[in-house]
């Protein structure tokens, strides 16, 4: 079975309690129990990380590439607005990589309209709150499979 890491950077452990209207009642467990199912639907294993820590987000990227993982599922959090080193990280593997936030970055203020990360993906989903993730999942999958547009 292909397997997809779903992987979280910073703060989003505080998901279901930081601000809420911005990014939900649904708890980071939640999120990854409904993903786990929906990939599972599809016939992929997901597995999920997060972390407060840059080093520790690139040495997860790092190992998925080591251990033959089919593409990956991130949101850097704030660490899409500055950390070159991330951006490297993702642009060191081959492992596909689909950028997602829940917030509409671009609309929100200045500073967060820069992803640093997003010119290393495959593409990048944002503003469309928890569906995103389902959007992504979507994304990589068809990645994975090679189908780059569905003519239905």
């Amino acid at each position: 079975m292909v397997k997809i890491l779903l992987l979280n950077g910073p703060n989003l452990n505080r998901l279901g309690k930081r601000e809420p209207a911005i990014y939900g009642h649904v708890t980071l467990a939640q999120l990854e129990s409904t993903l786990k199912s929906k990939a599972e639907e599809d016939g992929y294993e997901l597995l999920a990380a997060q972390s407060n820590h840059e080093g520790e987000l690139i040495d997860i990227i790092h190992r998925c590439e080591d251990e033959g993982y089919g593409g990956i599922i991130l949101n850097p959090g704030a660490f899409t607005h500055y950390s070159y080193a991330l951006r490297d990280a993702v642009a060191s593997v081959s492992v596909p990589v689909v950028e997602v936030h829940i917030s509409n970055i671009h609309a929100r203020e200045e500073f967060r309209h820069q992803s640093v990360v997003a010119a290393e993906t495959v593409g990048q989903i944002v503003g469309f709150g928890l569906f995103g993730y389902e959007l992504a999942l979507k994304a990589i999958i068809k990645n994975i499979k090679g189908v780059e547009h569905d003519e239905n």
